[in-house]
């Protein structure tokens, strides 16, 4: 399947899961999301489900606090200045659990595309969204110097291990990134991008495949609308 129809398939998913009303549908996508990340390498996979997986349970935990909807209580807290009475209601927990599984599908999705597209095609070939392929294609890029550097250290004794651990490589990946970042401008510039009559690479025809997946993605929003 060609990159742009797997990510207007990718992007139907998740819009239906933004606009789905009812638990059933948004954890039916979750759950499909979730087995196509699988697909994916272990080794890679990791990072994007621990945070999706992170963001959505707190997203969970936090939203009966902070919001007040329900007349079914099912425990009733203390007063808290500002916040007021802090109590649950079975209304609360559907609410929460709904846009808990909205933040994994939405999650899932872009850990799908980062994990399994090929983002050389997709820059090749989707032109109007070039920035955006390109911050994105930039990703995998990281995880590897990521990866150098921890296998680097390991190499002179230092185990990197923990939240902290990693927290420590923010500041070379950072610096590195900022300088592949100019290295690569640098690059786009010498070789004209953006500029009228340059020279392509043809692209592949599209195929009975790719055409469906963008009828379905269609369909899919339109379920989502509709129905969900």
């Amino acid at each position: 399947m060609r990159p742009a129809a797997a990510v207007a398939l990718l992007g139907a998913l998740a819009a239906a899961a933004l606009l789905a009303t009812h638990l059933a549908a948004a954890l039916a996508i979750t759950l499909v999301l979730a087995v196509v990340c699988l697909r994916a390498p272990r080794e890679r996979r990791h990072l994007y489900l621990l945070g999706t997986g992170i963001s959505a349970v707190g997203l969970f935990v936090l939203t009966p606090f902070v919001e007040t909807l329900g007349s079914h209580p099912l425990w009733s807290g203390p007063i808290v200045p500002v916040l007021g009475q802090l109590d649950i209601t079975r209304e609360e927990i559907s609410s929460a659990a709904l846009n808990a599984l909205r933040l994994a599908s939405v999650g899932l999705a872009f850990a799908a595309y980062a994990l399994l597209l090929d983002h050389d095609r997709l820059l090749q070939t989707v032109r109007f969204a070039r920035p955006a392929a390109l911050a994105t294609r930039m990703m995998p890029t990281l995880e590897r110097d990521a990866a150098g550097f921890v296998e680097a250290l390991r190499g002179r004794g230092v185990q990197i291990a923990g939240i902290r651990g990693r927290a420590a490589l923010l500041s070379p990946l950072l610096a590195s990134s900022l300088e592949r970042g100019l290295n690569l401008a640098e690059a786009m510039e010498a070789r004209g991008y953006g500029r009228s009559g340059r020279t392509t690479l043809p692209s592949p025809s599209w195929r009975a495949r790719d055409s469906a997946a963008v009828v379905m993605a269609a369909a899919i929003v339109a379920v989502g609308v509709l129905w969900l």
